[in-house]
C-alpha cells in the first residue's frame, strides 16, 4: 500500500500556484462566459410579457366571444317564441299578447282555452242606416241650436 502511494506522489503533477493577474484573467474568462449565457435576457423577458400580454387579450376575446354567444341564442330563442305566438294568433284570432307560452304546441292550448273562456261571440244586430250618423240639414250648429231652442223651448 505505501508503494501505490509513492507512486501516486510520482505521477500526480505538482500543484501549480498562479499569480493574481492569472486568478483576475481566469475569472474574468468565467463572468464573460456566464454573461454570455444570460446575453439575450431582456429580449426573452420583453418577449414573455408581449406573450402573458397576448394570452391575457385572447383570454378576455374568449370571454366576449362566451357572452356574445349567450346573448345570441337568448335573442333566437326570444324571436322563435314571437314567431311561434304570432303563428298561433294569426291562426286562432286570439291576441298574441295573451299568449305566455314558449313553444307553438303550448301557445294553442293557451289560445284555446283562452276562447273557451270567452265562449261565444255575441253577434250584434245590424243596423238599418249603416250605423253612420245623419248629417242635420239646418247649417251652422249655432243656427240648429236656435232652430232647437225655438221648436222646443218657447212653446
Amino acid at each position: 500500500m505505501a508503494e501505490e502511494t509513492v507512486q501516486q506522489e510520482q505521477t500526480a503533477e505538482p500543484e501549480r500556484t498562479f499569480s493574481q493577474a492569472e486568478v483576475d484573467a481566469i475569472i474574468s474568462d468565467r463572468l464573460k462566459r456566464e454573461r454570455e449565457k444570460y446575453a439575450d435576457y431582456a429580449d426573452i423577458k420583453k418577449r414573455a410579457s408581449a406573450y402573458d400580454e397576448m394570452v391575457k387579450q385572447q383570454s378576455e376575446s374568449a370571454k366576449e366571444t362566451e357572452s356574445l354567444k349567450a346573448q345570441l341564442a337568448s335573442l333566437q330563442k326570444t324571436i322563435e317564441t314571437r314567431d311561434a305566438r304570432d303563428k298561433v294568433a294569426a291562426e286562432t284570432g286570439v291576441p298574441a299578447s295573451l299568449l305566455t307560452a314558449d313553444t307553438e304546441e303550448d301557445c294553442k292550448k293557451q289560445a284555446a282555452a283562452i276562447l273557451a273562456f270567452r265562449g261565444e261571440v255575441p253577434k250584434y244586430p245590424t243596423v238599418s242606416d249603416g250605423g253612420e250618423v245623419p248629417k242635420p240639414a239646418g247649417g251652422s250648429t249655432r243656427q240648429q241650436f236656435a232652430a232647437w231652442f225655438e221648436n222646443n223651448i218657447k212653446k
